[in-house]
């Protein structure tokens, strides 16, 4: 009788790809119920406060917007948007839970076990929040917009979709609560404490610009443009002063800061130990 022997099957290895880091890290993000309670906070409160503004208007209120010195003409745009500071903020801490919170419960150890290489991670991060908080954004932004309408009719303010600038700047408002997303998650990563990130988040969008209208009028003249809100607040505004960045540029100022933090969260996670 032949005896043949059977040869121990080989463990099957995976390689570690970028599309392999990005499938994991939109699995675990909707698998959080933190995540889907968080993107329904930051739309409903931009629905919610976008179209009461709409209906509460009276002519000569400001519309909402971060702390400063600078005010501006309402229109139908910005009273749509009221609501963008408060999601700013929903957003921004969405992006810190879905970073630090991984060092919170300790399975960012698990995480960079799998991916050795570490930088995949952040950008994987990056780009599975940024686009979902676009896309949520600007929906949730002409939503605002159409249900806040028909509460302006009439008024002189009242616009349509189809005039200049409408659509342009609600799609900036989606990109800018994109950008604060992606900020939100550098932010967790830099600092790998939530409390200390959600902290911070809130200092530099809401209390920087408060605090900075305590200096003397040529510098917060010179400064405030380029502080990270004020600059968010122009790649959605539908008019520009004088004293105020174009949507662009208000962009590429923005984009920068988060460019900026993205940059130091990369060389943190990369040089420390976790």
């Amino acid at each position: 009788m032949t005896v043949t022997s059977i040869a121990p099957a080989r463990p099957t290895t995976y390689k570690v790809t970028g599309v392999r880091v990005l499938r994991s890290e939109w699995a675990k993000f909707w698998s959080l119920r933190s995540s889907w309670i968080t993107l329904a906070v930051a739309v409903f409160l931009l629905v919610l406060f976008g179209t009461i503004a709409s209906y509460t208007y009276s002519p000569g209120a400001t519309p909402g917007g971060p702390p400063g010195r600078s005010g501006g003409d309402s229109d139908a745009v910005s009273l749509a948007l009221t609501g963008v500071t408060f999601a700013s903020l929903a957003m921004g801490v969405l992006g810190v839970l879905l970073s630090a919170g991984e060092y919170s419960t300790g399975m960012i150890r698990s995480t960079l076990a799998a991916v050795p290489r570490r930088l995949p991670v952040l950008w994987a991060k990056a780009a599975v929040i940024g686009p979902v908080a676009l896309v949520l954004s600007t929906l949730g932004a002409l939503a605002a917009f159409g249900l806040g309408s028909p509460g302006l009719d009439g008024e002189r303010i009242s616009l349509s979709l189809g005039d200049d600038g409408v659509l342009r700047s609600l799609a900036g408002a989606g990109l800018y609560l994109g950008l604060v997303a992606v900020f939100g998650v550098a932010l967790g990563v830099l600092l790998r404490n939530s409390a200390g990130a959600i902290a911070s988040l809130v200092g530099i969008l809401l209390i920087l610009p408060g605090l900075a209208s305590l200096l003397p009028d040529s510098w917060y003249d010179t400064l405030s443009p380029y502080f990270p809100s004020t600059a968010g607040q122009a790649v959605y505004a539908l008019h520009q002063s004088s004293d105020t960045l174009s949507p662009g540029a208000g962009l590429a100022v923005f984009a920068g800061w988060v460019a900026l933090t993205l940059a130091g969260a990369a060389y943190r996670l990369v040089r420390t130990d976790v």
